[in-house]
């Protein structure tokens, strides 16, 4: 049990990557840069004001002295200003490269899947498949033709003519099929009354 439960577990990868401190680097310096350059303006501001003092006392080589601080301190500010247009050059090339490069890493993703994919269905199988599917749609189209009445005049003739011999072979088993006439007592009614008759006139004649 204590193993159990005194066991570290495993950290996780960290998921942060070197791009993601040197940008992370470049932003602190940027904004300490930033407040920097909001300390050296409120200093000229106040040596501004200093000269102004200074120039009303009578004091003009302090003041004067005063306004050169003042210009020396504009020269840096000014250098603070490329700088910060530098760092943040460099923060869009960084950060813009991390896209790019997750761009890379989706491309080579896609290729990868197209390969097997390919592995998987080689160019034969695709041509096998496509004339396979067109002679199923030519088969296809050739009975909804024959189920439509979509046949040609040829086509038409054929059909009677084989219709018409259809009947007249049925016609002729039909013939060939009648029953026997029956040969006992043929004529046998007629027969008796021509004897009934000669009958009749030998009595007459030997009375």
């Amino acid at each position: 049990m204590g193993n159990l439960f005194g066991k570290k577990q495993k950290s996780s990868p960290s998921r942060v990557t070197e791009q993601d401190k040197a940008i992370l680097q470049l932003k602190q310096q940027r904004d300490k840069l930033k407040q920097y350059q909001k300390k050296v303006q409120v200093q000229l501001d106040k040596d501004r004001e200093v000269a102004r003092a200074l120039l009303k006392e009578g004091k003009k080589d302090k003041a004067k002295l005063m306004l050169r601080k003042k210009k020396f301190q504009e020269s840096l500010l000014t250098k603070t200003d490329g700088q910060l247009d530098n760092i943040e050059q460099l923060v869009h090339d960084l950060e813009f490269a991390q896209v790019e490069q997750e761009v890379v890493k989706g491309l080579q993703v896609g290729n990868s899947s197209l390969k097997k994919m390919h592995e998987l269905l080689s160019l034969e199988d695709v041509e096998r498949i496509m004339d396979e599917t067109q002679e199923g749609i030519e088969k296809q189209r050739e009975i909804d033709d024959l189920l439509s009445g979509g046949l040609s005049d040829e086509d038409e003739t054929d059909v009677l003519a084989e219709l018409d011999e259809i009947i007249k072979q049925s016609e002729a088993s039909e013939v060939l099929n009648l029953p026997d006439v029956p040969e006992d007592n043929i004529g046998e009614p007629r027969t008796r009354e021509k004897e009934r008759q000669k009958e009749g006139k030998q009595a007459v004649l030997a009375s």
